[in-house]
C-alpha cells in the first residue's frame, strides 16, 4: 500500500513538469508565430497567435490548482517541495511571456497601417530571444545547472542586441518623422522580447534554485557561480 502511494505521488510530480513544459512549449510556439506574422505579414496568423493564449492561460489555472493540491495533500519536503515551488514560480514567467507574445501579435495588427521595415535588428534580436527560452525550458527539463546559469549569463546579449534595435529604430525615426508611428510600434515589438528574454532568465534562476536550493535572483553571475561552487565543496 505504501509502495502504492509513493508511485502515484511520482506520478503526480512528473505529470506536474509535463504540464509545465507543455505550457513552455505553447508559450515558445506563440513566440515563434508572432515574429512570422509580423515578417510576412500575416494578420490572421497574428489573430490565431492572440486567440490560442487562452490556452496557455487554461493551463496556467490547471497548474496552480495540481500545486495546490499537492501541497495540501502530500506536505512535500526537500527536494519536491523546492520542485513544486519552482513549478508554482516558472508558470507565472510563462503566463507572462505567453502574453508578451500575443502583444507582438497585436503590434502585428496595428503595424497594417504602418508597415514595419528594416526588420533585420528584431530579427535578430527574436532568434536570440527564442533561443534563450528554449534553453530555459531545457535547463528544468533536464536539471541543468551548468546551462541554465548560461542561459542567466546569456540575458547580457539579449539587453545588448535590444539596445542596438532600439538605437537604429530611433535613428530611421529621426531620419524621416514619418516613421515614428511604425518606428514606435517596432519599439514596443523590441521591449516585449526584451522581457521574454527577462522571463528566461528567471526560469533559469528557479532552476537553480530547484537543483542547488541556492537563490541567486538578487546576485550577480560570478557571485551566483561563486556561492554553487562554495556550495558542491559543501556537498563533499
Amino acid at each position: 500500500m505504501v509502495q502504492h502511494t509513493f508511485k502515484r505521488y511520482d506520478d503526480e510530480l512528473n505529470e506536474l513538469k509535463q504540464r509545465v513544459l507543455a505550457m513552455g512549449g505553447l508559450v515558445e510556439r506563440a513566440i515563434r508565430r508572432a515574429m512570422k506574422a509580423l515578417n510576412q505579414f500575416d494578420v490572421e496568423r497574428a489573430r490565431k497567435v492572440i486567440a490560442r493564449d487562452k490556452a496557455i492561460n487554461a493551463l496556467e489555472v490547471e497548474i496552480d490548482e495540481m500545486t495546490s493540491t499537492m501541497l495540501a495533500l502530500r506536505q512535500p519536503a526537500a527536494g519536491d517541495l523546492r520542485f513544486i515551488i519552482t513549478a508554482i514560480k516558472i508558470v507565472t514567467d510563462l503566463e507572462r511571456s505567453g502574453d508578451l507574445a500575443e502583444g507582438i501579435a497585436e503590434a502585428v495588427l496595428q503595424s497594417q497601417d504602418h508597415p514595419l521595415t528594416n526588420l533585420d535588428s528584431m530579427n535578430s534580436l527574436a532568434d536570440a530571444v527564442s533561443l534563450q527560452f528554449s534553453a530555459a525550458l531545457d535547463a528544468f527539463a533536464r536539471g541543468d545547472v551548468d546551462a541554465a546559469l548560461a542561459c542567466v549569463e546569456g540575458d547580457k546579449r539579449v539587453n545588448k542586441l535590444f539596445k542596438g534595435m532600439q538605437r537604429e529604430t530611433l535613428s530611421y525615426m529621426i531620419e524621416d518623422p514619418r516613421q515614428i508611428t511604425s518606428g514606435l510600434i517596432a519599439m514596443n515589438i523590441g521591449r516585449y522580447l526584451e522581457r521574454i528574454g527577462d522571463h528566461a532568465a528567471n526560469i533559469s534562476e528557479m532552476v537553480i534554485y530547484m537543483v542547488k536550493g541556492h537563490d541567486i535572483r538578487h546576485v550577480d553571475h560570478d557571485e551566483a557561480e561563486r556561492i554553487l561552487k562554495d556550495g558542491d565543496k559543501d556537498d563533499d
